[in-house]
């Protein structure tokens, strides 16, 4: 399934307002698993973070994980980065209009982007699975991070991640040029780029692949049959968000010996 046309239709939808784009964020928020446990990892690192920090949220997408961190009372400053041009300038747009100074974002391929040790934290939220020079971009995150500075990834894992099961199954995203990331891999690479810790653990449990497939991959594949269903979307959510909602509780509070997402936190 193609991401990026609906994403931009999406993108198109919510884009009217202020008010429109806030809504599409708190939706985010609710809706997607990664956003609960990234958001329980920036929490844990905000308690321990300086005073004006410097965040590269690396491949920030729609910036609702910048204007998540924009709200930190160590008054961060946010750079977000992205190859998308349209949504480059839809969230400079947005973060102008809402009078957040502290926050921009510019246009950036990742295999070349590196800042030297500027930043205390890098954010890179459903990235890495597009990318083929992943060690190349981790070794960038690294030299980009003051020392003792963290990364923050979320990725697919090879335990079912892009819905692949199977050797047969092609990933759900078609996007993705690699379906997900084995547990040492990740550590592995991490460290072959330079970083010192790696910690790793999986999300998208039991719970958290069930709450997916209703909450993501249901709707998605009816809005890639045809935009009329957007009609129907709401309608469909407030059936499931209930249940959804208790399933994204019980995996980000839960340990998971396997899942379908593994959640990094490595350090310079």
């Amino acid at each position: 399934m193609q991401y990026d046309p609906i994403k931009r239709s999406l993108g198109k939808v919510f884009n009217q307002s202020p008010f429109s784009r806030k809504l599409f964020y708190n939706l985010l928020d609710v809706l997607l698993l990664r956003t609960w446990h990234i958001h329980r990892e920036l929490r844990s690192w905000k308690k321990s973070a300086p005073q004006h920090p410097n965040i590269l949220d690396a491949g920030s997408g729609f910036g609702q994980y910048s204007f998540f961190m924009s709200k930190f009372d160590n008054q961060p400053n946010i750079l977000g980065v992205d190859v998308k041009t349209e949504q480059i300038a839809e969230c400079n747009q947005f973060f102008q209009a809402i009078g957040k100074k502290n926050i921009r974002f510019e246009e950036a391929d990742l295999t070349q982007f590196v800042q030297p040790e500027k930043y205390d934290l890098v954010l890179c939220v459903d990235v890495m699975e597009h990318i083929e020079e992943d060690v190349l971009v981790l070794t960038n995150y690294c030299k980009s991070l003051k020392k003792g500075g963290t990364l923050i990834i979320s990725t697919p894992s090879d335990q079912g991640g892009s819905d692949v099961h199977e050797d047969s199954d092609e990933s759900f995203i078609e996007e993705h040029v690699r379906d997900g990331y084995g547990f040492q891999e990740i550590i592995e690479k991490a460290k072959t780029a330079g970083f010192s810790e790696v910690n790793v653990k999986y999300s998208y449990g039991a719970p958290g692949k069930i709450s997916w497939r209703l909450s993501m991959k249901y709707p998605m594949k009816m809005l890639n049959i045809s935009q009329a269903f957007f009609v129907l979307i709401p309608f469909y959510y407030l059936i499931v968000m209930p249940f959804a909602l208790v399933l994204n509780f019980l995996d980000v509070r839960g340990h998971h010996s396997t899942g379908t997402g593994l959640v990094v936190v490595a350090k310079k």
